[in-house]
């Protein structure tokens, strides 16, 4: 049974940690949280890493059905993330096919939520890395809503500016949303997944 890669994309760093482009950081720290995992930087990897098991249970889980899951937060910056993924990838023997992506989409509202397999990399960095390194775009995408700046806002300025207080439970809610897609996409295919997630 292959092993699942989830990556969250963003940007090392504290100035980083609640800005939209680090939604799928986000994201990852809610699955590892729910495994009960913790996040460790193995030497050479360019990322920190967590593994844990996903059976019917949930993550976490145990028994024969049971999956590998390795959840991955590159320490690289997001035009560089394909790095860390093709070394994660290499050293637990994880196909394309089964890296999934959770990255923040501009093109999408706040509150609304994608899963596709393959497509365009749609101007955004973190992507273009993974094909890079990759190989290919073939591989899962979580596109995680977060809207389009207001006015005439930079979007890089939008992207990179904390989140207001005033919404972070909104933020919380929905990176909670986003994770049961994740762990749904896993378990029961993207099909299952887009049926029930997709908005």
């Amino acid at each position: 049974m292959s092993s699942w890669l989830v990556v969250g994309l963003g940007n090392p760093g504290p100035t980083y940690a609640f800005t939209r482009h680090n939604v799928g950081f986000m994201v990852v720290d809610e699955l590892a949280a729910r495994a009960r995992s913790s996040f460790t930087s193995p030497r050479g990897m360019r990322g920190e890493v967590a593994e844990t098991r996903l059976a019917a249970s949930g993550l976490g889980g145990v028994g024969a059905d049971a999956q590998r899951v390795v959840l991955l937060k590159p320490r690289t910056f997001m035009n560089d993330s394909g790095i860390a993924v093709a070394k994660v990838c290499a050293f637990f023997k994880i196909a394309p096919d089964h890296v999934i992506a959770v990255h923040d989409e501009l093109d999408l509202d706040f509150g609304q939520l994608r899963l596709k397999s393959g497509g365009g990399d749609n101007g955004h960095n973190g992507l273009k890395s993974l094909r890079a390194h990759l190989g290919t775009g073939d591989y899962p995408r979580v596109r995680y809503g977060i809207g389009r700046p207001p006015g005439r806002q930079d979007p890089a300025a939008y992207v990179l500016a904390p989140i207001p207080t005033s919404l972070r439970e909104d933020y919380e809610v929905e990176t909670s949303r986003v994770a049961d897609a994740v762990e749904t996409l896993m378990l029961s295919g993207l099909a299952d997944a887009q049926n029930r997630f997709n908005s």
